[in-house]
């Protein structure tokens, strides 16, 4: 079952990148003690997620951390490389990105997706969360890979 309101994130470690190159991050390193905005796409680069989702997070960017949000993460399961390069790609500045390669945070929480039948392996769902000190407050989780409505930057403005 997927994860739920009133639930704390499951422990497990992510990769980001710094100028000094990848480094692991956990859960509680992310999110204990802020109010943090989550997204979640199948795959960077990949068209809805290029086009129609992370775009919005951009754009509202300062709206959304005007609303007390400390930061604002998107999480896929792709290495932290591609990651890095679709955050540069889409001007993305201020938006941290968590690489999630073997899909451990997407099955972890129940939302993750088989997505072999593409060529794609195991992905991640599309959804976005409100988490507030490691506890999810809000989530929407899309009915398809390729919608980006119930997740995108406009309707989590409701939720904050």
């Amino acid at each position: 079952m997927p994860i739920q309101v009133g639930e704390r994130l499951p422990q497990v470690t992510f990769r980001v990148m710094t100028p000094d190159g990848p480094v692991a991050k956990t859960t509680d390193d992310l999110f204990k003690g802020r109010k943090v905005v989550l997204v979640a796409v199948p795959g960077a680069f990949t068209p809805t997620c290029h086009r129609n989702h992370l775009p919005g997070y951009v754009q509202k960017k300062d709206e959304i951390k005007a609303k007390g949000v400390d930061a604002i993460l998107v999480t896929s399961v792709n290495d932290v490389f591609v990651l890095e390069a679709w955050g540069k790609a889409s001007d993305a500045e201020g938006i941290e990105f968590l690489s999630d390669g073997n899909a451990d945070f997407a099955k972890a929480i129940g939302l993750s997706m088989d997505g072999t039948g593409f060529g794609l392996g195991m992905r991640s769902q599309r959804y976005s969360m409100v988490v507030d000190d490691g506890v999810v407050k809000a989530i929407n989780v899309e009915d398809a890979p390729s919608k980006a409505q119930h997740s995108g930057a406009d309707n989590i403005m409701k939720d904050l």
